[in-house]
């Protein structure tokens, strides 16, 4: 029986350990370690294939979570883009009043930038729509979110990126371990058994 559970207690460690080496050897080591035996190098996976992943994650990001659109629009729709419109109401009718000659009334005056405001009041958000239009379609073409993101994880230290990924992932990664001690433990069990029976 005491063969049973040291079998069992060594096979979870080896699963453990086993599980636990494997994920640090996602990051280390960081730079490329000459193997003089073997003739081979080893590094992690992702200091390794880093270029590759932050291509392919900024891919993802770009074609499956937003685009330039996506960001362009969400910036100038519902309550921004009415704050836009005040916005630029206000600032066009302050410079035509400052503009119309002091020697004009002021009745008159306020009737001009009054019926300028009431035409502004009915035209402007046909035209803010159609120069947005362009304005994203500009936009668009130059902002290049796969590029940005890309650019953003290959700036990334690889001790911050490290980090970045297990702060993320941490507790999922310790599950990874975990389940390695309890298989490890189960197939240590198992062989305890058949070699008591055997």
């Amino acid at each position: 029986m005491l063969d049973i559970i040291i079998m069992a207690v060594v096979g979870a460690v080896i699963g453990w350990f086993t599980n636990h080496l494997a994920i640090r050897m996602l990051f280390r080591p960081l730079n490329p370690l000459k193997l003089p035996l073997i003739g081979t190098e080893l590094q992690g996976l992702i200091p390794k294939r880093r270029r590759e992943l932050a291509a392919s994650i900024g891919l993802a990001v770009e074609q499956q979570l937003f685009s330039a659109s996506d960001i362009i629009n969400r910036l100038i729709e519902g309550k921004n883009k009415q704050e836009i419109i005040s916005g630029i109401r206000y600032k066009v009718l302050n410079v035509i009043e400052e503009k119309i000659p002091s020697i004009v009334p002021g009745a008159i005056r306020n009737a001009i930038v009054n019926k300028i405001g009431s035409v502004f009041d009915k035209e402007i958000e046909d035209v803010f729509d159609s120069m947005m239009e362009d304005t994203i379609d500009k936009a668009v073409s130059r902002i290049n979110i796969r590029e940005i993101v890309e650019e953003k994880l290959n700036s990334l230290d690889l001790l911050e990126l490290e980090a970045l990924i297990l702060e993320i992932m941490g507790r999922e990664l310790k599950y990874i371990e975990i389940l390695g001690g309890v298989l490890g433990f189960l197939i240590g069990l198992i062989q305890g058994c058949l070699l008591l029976f055997i």
